[in-house]
């Protein structure tokens, strides 16, 4: 017999302005080159992009913005690149905080930090305290960080805080490994963005993105503007948002 839960399972808050967006900023490099400019021009470019789309966001109601600024397989693209995205984020932190700060934007940054080094991790501190206490938007930077690192630390740290779990797995349940994520202070993302043309999610989040709507375009990241985000609201807002359910239990029928 197939045992039903439907009476435990909370149903997640929807509405017409997703509460949490979840982006991959893809196509830096490819804006550059198409323009015949180093990669590293895309960069610096895609950072005037998080500008508006973190302004946007906050205009439009959205209470969690999470960009994958850098994964943990990006270590392999060339040392000079990496180098100076390292820097980027560095006179990142040291420019905007100011500005997130007015907005009323908490910053937080997730993955492995252990990787940086000691002035980045203090910067990234200083810039999480400052901000601790805004309330308008929660912006998450995913920094060397993969979804599979993310599960994978989350197991870790639920067995060192519960070892008798090894013995009895069967006590392992979603309830126990969640808050262990990096992203336990966050709902699940309700909208996923990829720009740039690519349609994967590329080791992000891939606990957290099971019933997220996947939207994917194009434009590559430094020409994503507030008006391509009106365009992903609008698809999404066209999408039946069901958790398991059928169309006619969302239209209330019988």
């Amino acid at each position: 017999m197939i045992e039903t839960h439907s009476s435990t399972l909370a149903i997640p808050e929807t509405g017409d302005v997703p509460r949490h967006v979840a982006i991959i900023m893809d196509g830096n490099g490819r804006w550059a080159t198409r323009r015949m400019l180093p990669r590293t021009a895309g960069h610096v470019r895609g950072v005037q992009a998080v500008r508006r789309i973190v302004e946007a966001c906050g205009q439009r109601g959205v209470r969690y913005l999470t960009l994958f600024a850098f994964s943990s397989e990006n270590w392999r693209r060339p040392a000079q690149e990496v180098s100076l995205l390292m820097r980027l984020f560095v006179r990142t932190l040291e420019k905007e905080v100011d500005r997130l700060e007015a907005q009323g934007v908490r910053l937080r940054v997730v993955g492995d930090l252990s990787a940086f080094d000691a002035h980045l991790r203090g910067l990234i501190e200083a810039a999480e305290q400052r901000t601790a206490r805004q309330t308008a938007l929660t912006l998450t930077i995913a920094a060397n960080y993969g979804g599979r690192w993310d599960i994978l630390q989350a197991t870790r740290a639920l067995l060192a805080e519960r070892p008798d779990l090894a013995a009895h797995p069967e006590a392992l349940d979603e309830a126990a490994l969640t808050p262990r994520l990096a992203m336990a202070y966050a709902p699940e993302p309700d909208l996923f963005i990829r720009t740039g043309g690519e349609q994967r999610i590329s080791n992000f989040l891939i606990w957290q993105l099971a019933y997220t709507e996947l939207y994917f375009t194009d434009c590559w990241w430094p020409d994503f503007d507030a008006g391509q985000l009106d365009e992903a609201f609008a698809w999404y807002r066209g999408r039946e948002r069901r958790f398991g359910r059928t169309s006619a239990q969302l239209r209330g029928a019988v």
